[in-house]
């Protein structure tokens, strides 16, 4: 059923990773303007560019995991990978963050490289809501 609780958190993890990466800023670029999810999408290197797709990927998979509350097992299995999608966008950010010029006068990173921080709560809030569920289904299961 959609309106559980672990749907509540997949669509606000889906929100955060496909509507808020819109709005925040990730970085300062050497030209001082913001960078946020469409100026990480139009770089040439392909490392920026997996952070956008990342985003996206999250996003995704969090929308499929919300209209797929038949197969708990398969919506467990897909906030786990989407966990691991969004570590590995953590990891990226990061490293990226580090690898800014200008960190004397001002720093230069954004908010949004705490956003797959945010993404991966939801997500493991919604995965125990998940495993809740699947143990009193198997608890019930036991007694008839």
């Amino acid at each position: 059923m959609i309106q559980r609780l672990q749907s509540i958190y997949l669509l606000l993890a889906a929100l955060v990773s496909g509507v808020l990466v819109f709005f925040i800023s990730f970085w300062m670029n050497p030209n001082q303007e913001a960078t946020n999810i469409l100026g990480l999408l139009s770089d040439e290197r392909f490392l920026i560019k997996s952070i956008g797709i990342g985003f996206f990927v999250s996003s995704a998979l969090s929308f499929i995991s919300i209209f797929s509350f038949k197969n708990r097992k398969n919506q467990f299995v897909l906030g786990r990978l989407n966990i691991l999608i969004n570590f590995y966008l953590l990891g990226v950010l990061i490293v990226e963050s580090l690898n800014l010029p200008g960190e004397t006068l001002v720093s230069e990173k954004g908010i949004g490289i705490f956003l797959p921080i945010i993404v991966i709560v939801f997500l493991a809030m919604a995965n125990k809501a998940i495993k809740k569920d699947e143990d009193l289904v198997k608890s019930v299961d036991r007694l008839r």
